[in-house]
């Protein structure tokens, strides 16, 4: 038996640009075959507006929110997982964090004025995994791999050469290789992901799996 988990996705309550509101979107992804999500919203510049956010409580509480109503929906059979799209101010790169708890966002820093240097080395002294999204989407540049753990080798939302680019150059480091829907909206919900044979239940699961290479990546056919 296998089972399959998303590990790109955001929600509307706190992505800007996310369309789905946290319950919808989990009950869309039970729909569609999934056995878990990891909730990667935007931990962002455009997440945060300098008029409504002034402190790391208000925006931790803010971050939080689909995360805390996704709770309500998992089950024996759905995994809810946390997890983070991060972008730094002034860049366009996005990094995918996994491991990552509620705790550790009150113990870190706010993340936003860091580099990818220094974040990741407080990430990774917390157990984390720091993944590049969509690394040769248009703007986006490859980041130093000596503090990635790996990228994102297919987005569901960008074109196939440009996953390909991807592939090739995760491949080139030895990093971990992941898929992801990069879901926003219905169009690209559940468009990749991970198939697993173990069912995945905690981020400890997650980053097991993660590390040890036990998945394959799983893409919808056109």
């Amino acid at each position: 038996m296998t089972y399959r988990y998303e590990l790109h996705a955001h929600t509307s309550e706190v992505s800007v640009c996310g369309r789905l509101p946290v319950a919808e979107l989990i009950a869309k992804y039970k729909a569609a075959g999934y056995d878990g999500i990891v909730l990667t919203d935007h931990y962002s510049p455009m997440t945060f507006p300098l008029r409504k956010h002034f402190s790391k409580t208000q925006i931790n509480a803010h971050y939080l929110r689909s995360y805390r109503e996704a709770q309500e929906a998992q089950t024996e059979d759905f995994t809810v997982l946390f997890g983070m799209e991060l972008r730094f101010y002034a860049t366009v790169n996005d990094y995918l964090v996994y491991g990552i708890t509620p705790d550790m966002l009150e113990e870190l820093p706010v993340l936003l004025p860091l580099r990818l240097r220094r974040a990741a080395k407080l990430l990774h002294e917390k157990g984390c995994l720091v993944l590049q999204a969509h690394p040769f989407r248009p703007w986006c540049s490859r980041a130093n791999h000596k503090h990635l753990d790996g990228a994102e080798v297919w987005n569901g939302k960008t074109a196939a050469e440009l996953n390909a680019k991807a592939k090739a150059w995760a491949d080139g480091f030895g990093g971990i290789e992941i898929g992801g829907s990069d879901c926003h909206r219905d169009a690209s919900l559940g468009t990749s992901g991970i198939v697993t044979e173990e069912k995945i239940r905690s981020n400890d699961d997650l980053l097991r799996i993660l590390k040890s290479g036990a998945f394959e990546i799983y893409r919808k056919e056109p």
